[in-house]
């Protein structure tokens, strides 16, 4: 079993790949950098870091948006025989601040000399801080510099280390970001991480397993599942072009990967913006995308079922040929084989749109813990409404009330510093929290968040990751947030997608968000869509009530956590008087 070192040691080496990372910023060309040259810095980064005196096992702390001297600090740590710890550029300073002081670690690398300040003058743990930008003595460059200068004099010394980190040892210290409370710091090692990596790889599709594939990056890679999925790329022999939500839409258009990952919010917000577009464009177009799109979930839900008749066939094949087919290269999808989806629920009409389009979108399933991907989406069988099939070497297992338990060589070594909270049950399952089954084939369904179920005053449980995720089905629902325990049946808060709204009822751009969630017609128009989008629920578990919020939820405001998921009991504690209203109100005409 090979370290991280050794496993990247071998991914970058061999003959030079010219184009083998990308990124641009918002510049209008593409910034290279060489395998091979990629290679030198990560050594040079893991000398100087031995220079500095942070030593084998010792932790070294990531806070910064994607680029490529990320992966270069990142990949450097592990040659160094030191502890990755990655923390998201959005994260409060004082989370920060505890990550830093429960990890203890010894230096951390910044975007910005204006980063490094802001943390300096936040925090009472901040470490050393070396920046990406810049030229100074604090600066990556001087630091790779330094690094480039001790391997000259002493190459043994790196060597040495390197030979004294065994599989087994930590590699990554990742703090979940949790919804409640202080972060933990889930202890992943090498073995966790290799594993995973060399498994994960069986789930690209088959042209990956040519070298040179384009693959583009949005996710931050201090998510551990953005993070694993670069592993996979290196091993892959792939151009990896990084962007970063800002720059998504064009540097999809400029890439035109043929694989990424995403999360279900980018993908409902992308097919809001082709409709919107249509929308804003106005005339037969207006009308004529979204009945395409529509014809082409039919097609796709009816493909999955073996039953499209000669009508719908016939519908599909005028959508595809005047609406369909020209999206794919409008957005830079003409080489795309699938999206992959993961980290939160994404809805079965959601896929079977884009699969209409002719763009596959392959779930997965993992959490943290198990480094992180446990299930994967079978490319030649995709199963819409599913997460896929175990990894190859995990196992998984459906305890009696419904949890998803899971085994296997990545499942984490335990939570740092916290030796008596161990989430397994007998025999080493890890026990995940989450609510599934698995059908006679293998493949797993999710359910929901074991803690999240709610109760109604009925007895009836209602999962709210279901609900919303079919609620986000509406175009002009931004965000959405379900609530019920107790309470006679569930209701829904609302944050509208503005835009569209504006548009819709022709806002006046200079118009507050919180005015917009005011307007009797807005809320009439927006409980309307929840209505029709929550009609094929069960009784028990559709929405008759809504609350429009005033604005987005944020995790500025720490109502979202650095992957977006909501913080449940923040923002029913923000927003409880709201919450009472709207329960307080009758069903027949109300929001």
């Amino acid at each position: 079993m090979q370290t991280l070192a050794e496993f990247l040691a071998e991914a970058l080496g061999g003959p030079t790949r010219e184009r083998a990372f990308a990124q641009r910023l918002g510049r209008s060309e593409w910034t290279w950098l060489s395998s091979t040259r990629m290679l030198e810095r990560a050594r040079a980064i893991g000398a100087a870091l031995a220079d500095a005196g942070v030593g084998v096992g010792e932790r070294v702390a990531l806070v910064s948006n994607n680029r490529i001297d990320w992966l270069a600090a990142d990949f450097g740590t592990y040659f160094a025989g030191c502890v990755v710890v990655p923390i998201f550029a959005t994260l409060a300073d004082d989370q920060i601040d505890y990550i830093f002081k429960d990890s203890g670690a010894l230096l951390c690398f910044v975007e910005t000399e204006a980063d490094a300040a802001r943390l300096r003058s936040a925090g009472r743990s901040v470490p050393r801080i070396v920046t990406f930008d810049g030229d100074g003595p604090d600066s990556l460059a001087a630091f790779e510099r330094a690094g480039t200068a001790a391997l000259h004099k002493d190459s043994q010394r790196l060597l040495e280390a390197l030979a004294s980190v065994r599989p087994d040892d930590l590699a990554v210290l990742i703090y979940t970001s949790g919804t409640t409370g202080n972060p933990k710091g889930v202890m992943l090692s090498h073995r966790n991480l290799v594993t995973n990596a060399n498994a994960g790889i069986t789930m690209m599709p088959p042209r990956m397993q040519t070298p040179g594939q384009p693959v583009l990056s949005v996710l931050p890679f201090a998510h551990i599942y953005e993070h694993t999925l670069i592993n996979i790329y290196a091993k892959a022999r792939a151009e990896l072009y990084i962007t970063q939500p800002d720059h998504l839409l064009g540097d999809l258009k400029a890439a035109r990967p043929v694989v990424m990952a995403l999360v279900p919010r980018i993908l409902e917000r992308v097919l809001a913006g082709i409709v919107g577009k249509a929308k804003a464009e106005g005339g037969l177009k207006a009308r004529l995308v979204p009945w395409a799109l529509n014809v082409g979930r039919a097609y796709a839900s009816a493909m999955q079922a073996g039953k499209a008749g000669g009508l719908l066939r016939l519908q599909y094949a005028i959508a595809q040929t005047f609406v369909l087919a020209k999206i794919k290269p409008a957005i830079g999808l003409d080489r795309l084989d699938f999206f992959v989806s993961g980290s939160a629920p994404l809805h079965r009409d959601i896929a079977l749109t884009f699969a209409g389009m002719g763009v596959p979108i392959a779930e997965g399933y993992g959490l943290t813990e198990a480094s992180p991907i446990v299930t994967s989406m079978p490319y030649a069988a995709i199963r819409y409404g599913s997460v896929g099939k175990a990894l190859a070497g995990v196992a998984i297992a459906i305890a009696s009330d419904g949890e998803i338990l899971v085994k296997g060589p990545s499942v984490m070594l335990g939570y740092y510093k916290l030796p008596d909270e161990r989430p397994f049950a007998g025999d080493g399952w890890l026990m995940t929290g989450d609510i599934g089954e698995l059908d006679r084939d293998g493949y797993l369904f999710i359910t929901d968040r074991k803690k999240e179920l709610i109760k109604t005053s009925a007895g009836k449980y209602v999962a709210p990751g279901r609900v919303e995720a079919a609620l986000k089905r509406s175009i002009y629902v931004g965000q959405c947030f379900v609530i019920g325990d107790g309470r006679p049946h569930p209701i829904a808060l609302v944050v509208p997608n503005w835009d569209l709204v504006r548009r819709e009822f022709d806002i006046a751009p200079e118009t507050s968000t919180a005015a917009i969630a005011a307007r009797a017609d807005v809320r009439d128009f927006l409980r309307k869509e929840v209505v029709e989008k929550s009609a094929d629920l069960a009784s028990f578990e559709a929405v008759r009530r809504i609350a429009l919020l005033p604005r987005d939820l944020t995790i500025e405001d720490g109502e979202l956590s650095p992957t977006m998921k909501i913080k449940r009991r923040v923002v029913e504690q923000k927003f409880a008087a709201l919450i009472e209203s709207a329960y307080a109100k009758p069903v027949a005409g109300t929001a």
